[in-house]
């Protein structure tokens, strides 16, 4: 299973490394591994073969895991839906929330973020396609979000997150990724330390950071087929 898990890493960093791009002025390429529905010996398993940061899509699945993973300096990452009523959880229990999509979960998350704690990480997510069934922001609320985050000294704001809708044409999903770069953009002349642009999953990440990307979210050609829960 390690040499399993490493090898697949150790690929998928090589082909991330040699996508184009343009993400200037951007922090280095990172892969998220995202680890909804997997358990904590292959976490732990990824961890060894170097990987640090990953991504979970709900707070309770992420806390069972954290609580058996102390012994690892592991950086959480938030990328599914937030509820209200879960942000306070979630300002303790994660590094990043790539998930805030709306102004009510700014003060929720700066209110319970610890004092001891850096600030949290935070990417506005985007539905940059106007899907009806996803979770996002529109384009043209990006900025009132992004000063409202601002504000709170307890939240970092580092940049945006999409999940383009699963077109087959690759060029449409292309089109899509690049609007999320011209947002960004946009965004980065307004709030100049922004840094991350994620999108990216593991059918379309060499698309996505052909298209500024520079934050990938890959799980199932990292860890395999997709297991059940329960």
């Amino acid at each position: 299973m390690n040499d399993t898990l490493a090898g697949r890493r150790h690929a998928l960093l090589a082909r991330m490394s040699a996508a184009g791009g343009h993400g200037a002025g951007m922090s280095p390429r990172r892969l998220l591994a995202v680890s909804k529905t997997r358990d904590a010996d292959e976490i732990a398993a990824l961890a060894a073969a170097g990987q640090r940061a990953f991504g979970e899509n709900y707070v309770q699945e992420a806390l069972a895991k954290q609580r058996q993973l102390t012994d690892l300096a592991l950086e959480w990452h938030l990328i599914g839906h937030l509820q209200s009523n879960k942000a306070a959880q979630a300002a303790v229990a994660f590094d990043w929330v790539q998930s805030l999509d709306r102004i009510k979960l700014v003060p929720l998350l700066a209110r319970h973020r610890p004092a001891a704690r850096p600030p949290l990480n935070v990417l506005i997510q985007v539905n940059i396609d106007d899907e009806a069934s996803k979770a996002g922001c529109r384009p043209d609320e990006i900025a009132a979000l992004a000063d409202a985050i601002t504000g709170e000294p307890r939240l970092r704001l580092r940049g945006l997150m999409a999940i383009p809708a699963p077109e087959p044409d690759m060029t449409r999903r292309r089109h899509a990724f690049a609007a999320m770069k011209a947002s960004f953009d946009a965004l980065a002349a307004r709030h100049p330390g922004i840094d991350t642009l994620s999108m990216g999953m593991s059918e379309d990440f060499e698309l996505a950071i052909a298209e500024g990307a520079n934050l990938v979210r890959i799980g199932t050609a990292l860890f395999g087929p997709r297991l059940r829960m329960g």
